[in-house]
């Protein structure tokens, strides 16, 4: 039996395609395990899940409290506005408190880039990043790889198109990651002043032309714009940025093949995406939102058997 290569899931930089693979072999399975009238299985029974979220989140947190209950895991909940964190208590000793209560796993959202690194190398329990800074959200780029496979039969050989706040998001980067490893064609597309420079390194393709990006993509990625992370104006208004880089019905409707469209949520309607278009039958958003159960079920199994 194929196993993971390593005891954390940190970043998608730090897998290998076969683990990629796995990972979506395994969620193919526990896909077949949500769609039943009983949706439980006892696969983590005996191990304990500790979701530690110093950031706000909705769907990742949700999705990974489901995906830890329909695997019969027991979780503690943790958020740092309601901890100790807010007196004072530093990262390390509030994990230590938490593992001193028996926890397996942890998965955890930081603000700060490089904190699961910081965690997995002085504590023994498995880690899951759900997003740390602007650096990675690879749970987010399995799901996203995930769903272009259930759509498109294959990654390899398709032109995915990451479209708008490349500069603050960590969805883009673990994204890149995992197509590339998977053999896609991947280009970003937004104004210049979010688009980082080094990304022309990473061998992906870099435009500011989104009309020509929706022609060549065979799958538009729709990135949020970040606006709680801009201490500084990237564009004059959300209006411009709208008129310049948003993507409408008419458009898809306009280019001589259909694209897929997905967006990692939340969605701001009116400015990345117009409401006609976020409801259109491109999207296949509420799709990810599904597939994201399965791939962090695929995921916590796998690593539990790295304890």
């Amino acid at each position: 039996m194929k196993q993971f290569s390593t005891r954390h899931l940190i970043g998608i930089k730090n897998i290998t395609e076969d683990d990629i693979q796995l990972i979506f072999e395994t969620a193919d399975n526990f896909k077949e395990v949500i769609n039943r009238p009983i949706k439980k299985v006892p696969s983590l029974r005996d191990v304990t899940v500790a979701n530690l979220f110093f950031e706000s989140s909705t769907r990742t947190r949700v999705s990974f409290e489901l995906a830890e209950k329909r695997l019969s895991a027991d979780t503690v909940n943790f958020t740092a506005s309601s901890s100790s964190v807010s007196k004072g208590e530093t990262l390390l000793d509030t994990v230590n408190n938490i593992l001193a209560m028996k926890v397996d796993m942890v998965v955890m959202r930081h603000p700060a880039p490089g904190a699961c690194v910081y965690l997995s190398t002085r504590i023994p329990a498995n880690i899951i990043n759900a997003g740390d800074g602007t650096h990675e959200h690879p749970t987010q780029a399995l799901l996203d790889a995930f769903s272009i496979r259930e759509r498109l039969g294959d990654v390899a050989g398709k032109k995915i198109a990451i479209i708008g706040d490349i500069l603050h998001s960590r969805v883009a980067l673990s994204n890149v990651f995992c197509l590339q490893k998977l053999g896609a064609k991947v280009r970003v597309c937004g104004p210049p002043t979010l688009i980082p420079k080094h990304y022309a390194e990473l061998g992906v393709e870099v435009s500011h032309d989104v009309r020509e990006t929706l022609r060549w993509c065979d799958v538009a990625n729709v990135l949020r714009i970040q606006l709680e992370r801009q201490d500084i104006k990237f564009f004059p208004s959300l209006r411009e940025y709208h008129q310049y880089y948003g993507i409408t019905r008419q458009m898809l409707e306009e280019l001589d093949k259909p694209i897929v469209l997905m967006h990692p949520g939340p969605i701001n309607r009116g400015v990345e995406l117009s409401s006609d278009a976020a409801d259109s039958p491109h999207n296949i958003i509420l799709d990810q939102v599904q597939n994201g159960v399965a791939v962090r079920m695929a995921v916590l199994f796998l690593l539990a058997g790295k304890r």
